[in-house]
C-alpha cells in the first residue's frame, strides 16, 4: 500500500529568511496525524536566505542528517566541528545526551535550499557524534546509493538506528528497483522532479508511505531527484 503525502499538504511558515515545509508536525506546525512515520520523525525542505541561518540552537536524542539540493550551509557545533556542506554532502550528526550547533548560509547571493532529516535513534543519551562524507552526481545518477545506514557500510554515514536512507538522480526512462525485506517500510520523498513508484505518481515535495510492498520500481518522466528511506 502507498500513501501519499502531497506537497501542497504540508506545514508551511515562511519567515522571510526561512521559507520551510514540513512533513511532519515540527516546532510551530502542529499535525497529530503527521507525526511521524515509523522512526522517520522529521523532513524540512528549508530555503535560507542569503546571509542568514539558525543561530546556535541545542538538540538532544535525535539523528540528524543534512542533505543539500543547492547552495551552501555552513556549520558549526559544540563538538567543535566547521564545515561548509554542499551538495552530494551527507551530514550526520547524533545529538545524544546534547549538542548545539549553528547553521547559517554564508553566501551573499545564493539561497541554500535543503532536506533537514530526524530519525528517532535506537537508545537514548548516546555519545554526541558527527561525520560528513560525500557523494558525486556519478555515484548516484540512476541508481540507489546508500547514504546513511546502522553498519555504515558502503561508504555510509552511520546512524544508530535499524534505517537504511538512499538517494538518486533519476534520468528520463531510467528505471530503479527496491526490494522490501518482510516487516520492512519505506518512505519516499521527492526532492525534485516527478517520479513514479509502483504507477503512483509523485510530484516534488510530495511523500509516500509505504507498507506491504515487497517490491518498489521507481522511474521519472523528467529528471528527478529523491530520497528513500527503508525502516524498520
Amino acid at each position: 500500500m502507498i500513501t501519499i503525502r502531497k506537497s501542497e499538504d504540508r506545514g508551511h511558515l515562511n519567515y522571510g529568511w526561512l521559507d520551510t515545509y514540513h512533513t511532519f508536525s515540527f516546532d510551530q506546525y502542529y499535525d497529530p496525524a503527521h507525526m511521524h512515520f515509523r522512526t522517520l520523525r522529521v523532513i524540512n525542505e528549508d530555503r535560507v536566505a542569503p546571509g542568514k541561518g539558525f543561530p546556535t540552537h541545542s538538540h538532544r536524542d535525535m539523528e540528524i542528517i543534512t542533505y543539500i539540493l543547492s547552495g551552501s550551509l555552513e556549520h558549526r557545533d559544540s563538538m567543535g566541528n566547521g564545515s561548509v556542506i554542499k551538495p552530494g554532502d551527507v551530514q550526520r550528526m547524533t545529538a545524544g545526551t546534547g549538542v548545539s550547533h549553528s547553521e547559517f548560509n554564508p553566501s551573499e547571493s545564493e539561497p541554500v535550499h535543503l532536506l533537514q532529516i530526524w530519525i528517532m535513534p535506537s537508545a537514548r543519551n548516546l555519545a554526541p557524534g558527527y561525520e560528513q562524507k560525500s557523494f558525486s552526481e556519478e555515484e548516484r545518477q540512476n541508481k540507489l546509493l546508500m547514504i546513511a545506514s546502522a553498519e555504515g557500510s558502503d561508504g555510509s554515514v552511520k546512524i544508530n538506528q535499524d534505517a537504511r536512507v538512499y538517494t538518486s538522480i533519476v534520468e528520463p526512462d531510467a528505471k530503479l528497483i527496491h526490494n522490501l525485506k518482510e516487516d520492512r517500510y519505506a518512505w519516499l520523498q521527492v526532492a525534485r522532479g516527478s517520479v513514479s513508484v509502483n504507477d503512483v505518481e509523485l510530484n516534488q515535495g510530495d511523500g509516500a508511505a509505504v507498507n506491504r510492498e515487497d517490491r518498489l520500481v521507481i522511474s521519472a518522466s523528467d529528471r528527478a531527484e529523491l530520497l528513500l528511506f527503508d525502516l524498520a
